[in-house]
């Protein structure tokens, strides 16, 4: 009989939201998910009931090559400082850094998964000053490197594998473990910054509700607004690669449905653009950041004809926290029927 895929999962220096965001997993839920691939949990801090001296013991029997691990989860960022010696994160009731005992297991894992941005790259935990030394597995931002640098192959030959999110989609965890289970998950299945394909060959762009909004540049003027809001509010939709659109979260929604801007969360360096995130930074009045492989001259050329068509409807809509002039069949208008709008 083949024995279970063992999985075990350590956070550092974050604030637990990918796992909040996964205890939300549906059809099926995340137990269920990782039951179904043949995942046995060794450790997880909000999964499993072990704490204090046995939580520990099952640690560092992975750290210490006495178990076996297929598979090493960190969620948050590892915590270097103060100056490298990582002792501003000890391991509860030790006085070892936590940043060694993430490295011992690492190295004992056959796949080493960075879940969120924190963990791929450093994330909002090395914003700022980063006092703190937060660095991710692989990538201290986009630099390559991070706790493990950047040569680091796990057991099975691959680089740490950058579930990257802020939160994560529970989808993107679960569908990288079951392919991780069956056998199937390989170098080819990762892109540049070593994100699983599955999420990362889209943008978020794809299937947005306010994309007629953007093919007109109908722009929303405000968060509340129906319009688009790339031209004006930050909206990084069109750079971002992830298919937030497309997986709905919770079943039906996505930061755009929610009324806010895609601030391209599951990128290194997200957490400081260098200006306020519903604030779009223009050149002459042309957004800095275009549309994923656009030129700057194709795309000034398309807006100024997209505006000059823009029907009356999404003029009247684009600025407007609900719509007030609805579709009209041309056919039926045509047989006598006479235009309106819709509530006010």
């Amino acid at each position: 009989m083949t024995r279970p895929v063992r999985l075990l999962w350590l956070q550092s220096g974050g604030c637990g939201g990918c796992t909040l965001s996964l205890l939300g997993a549906q059809g099926p839920d995340l137990v269920s998910a990782l039951e179904l691939a043949g995942v046995e949990i060794v450790w997880h801090p909000s999964l499993s009931a072990a704490s204090g001296r046995e939580a520990r013991a099952r640690i560092e029997a992975v750290a210490s090559g006495d178990e076996p691990l297929d598979i090493f989860c960190l969620e948050g960022s590892v915590m270097t400082g103060p100056d490298g010696t990582g002792l501003f994160h000890r391991m509860a009731g030790t006085d070892e850094a936590m940043m060694r005992v993430i490295e011992r297991v690492a190295l004992r894992a056959d796949y080493v998964l960075a879940v969120g941005s924190c963990a791929a790259f450093g994330g909002i935990t090395a914003a700022g000053g980063n006092e703190v030394g937060a660095v991710g597995l692989a990538y201290d931002g986009r630099q390559a490197g991070g706790l493990l640098g950047p040569d680091f192959r796990s057991g099975k030959g691959l680089p740490v594998i950058n579930i990257a999110g802020c939160p994560i989609h529970p989808d993107w965890f679960t569908q990288t473990v079951q392919q991780i289970a069956a056998g199937v998950f390989d170098e080819r299945d990762i892109d540049e910054w070593q994100r699983p394909l599955a999420y990362t060959g889209h943008l978020v762009h794809h299937g947005c509700a306010r994309n007629e909004f953007y093919e007109f540049k109908a722009s929303a003027e405000n968060l509340c607004d129906m319009g688009c809001m790339m031209e004006h509010l930050g909206c990084k939709g069109t750079q971002a690669r992830a298919d937030c659109n497309i997986r709905a979260w919770n079943g039906s929604g996505s930061c755009l449905d929610g009324n806010y801007p895609c601030i391209n969360c599951t990128a290194p360096g997200f957490e400081e653009p260098g200006h306020e995130f519903t604030q779009t930074p223009k050149i002459s009045g042309i957004p800095v950041g275009l549309p994923t492989d656009m030129p700057k001259a194709w795309f000034v050329a398309l807006a100024s004809l997209s505006k000059a068509a823009t029907p009356a409807r999404l003029k009247d809509n684009a600025a407007r926290d609900r719509m007030v002039t609805l579709p009209r069949d041309k056919a039926r208008d045509a047989g006598g029927a006479k235009p309106g709008k819709g509530k006010q």
